[in-house]
């Protein structure tokens, strides 16, 4: 019975040994591929600032604080479409009675790439026009981080 159990003892070590050595006896080689979607929508956004609403004590002032909020409105606005509006609402309830009712509207997000289409006033406003090509983004994106999947795997042996 010690020789059986001693023989199949060594049979069994020399198979676990030979079956890890196997793994340098062959060459895994995997082939990625980039991914493209198929279609990039655009987007587009306008900002409004009124312009006597605007810190400054001159004309010229007001008008350069109105460009400004109006770009960073459409900016909010494009955020927005990407990444969607986190709401919070409360209301207050005494004897049956709403007693008081509020809404907080937040965004948050990283716009990159958009381009200013045009920036006008238009009466005591001043507007601002944005577009996001989703194209535009993708080749930002890619150059950072390349979405890849497999393409193909193949195996060579020593």
């Amino acid at each position: 019975m010690r020789i059986t159990n001693s023989i199949s003892a060594v049979v069994m070590v020399c198979s676990l040994a030979g079956l890890s050595g196997c793994s340098s006896l062959v060459d895994k080689h995997i082939e990625y591929e980039t991914v493209q979607p198929e279609t990039f929508p655009v987007l587009r956004a306008v900002g409004y600032a009124p312009l006597s609403a605007q810190p400054g004590k001159t004309a010229g002032e007001k008008q350069l604080m109105a460009i400004k909020v109006s770009k960073l409105e459409a900016y909010r606005e494009l955020a927005e479409q990407l990444y969607g509006q986190n709401l919070t609402s409360t209301i207050t309830v005494k004897g049956a009675i709403a007693q008081n009712d509020g809404l907080k509207s937040q965004v948050n997000g990283l716009v990159r790439g958009a381009k200013v289409l045009k920036s006008y006033a238009v009466g005591d406003t001043y507007a601002t026009e944005l577009e996001l090509d989703m194209k535009r983004v993708y080749d930002l994106y890619i150059t950072q981080v390349k979405p890849q999947k497999i393409k193909k795997i193949s195996y060579s042996f020593k």
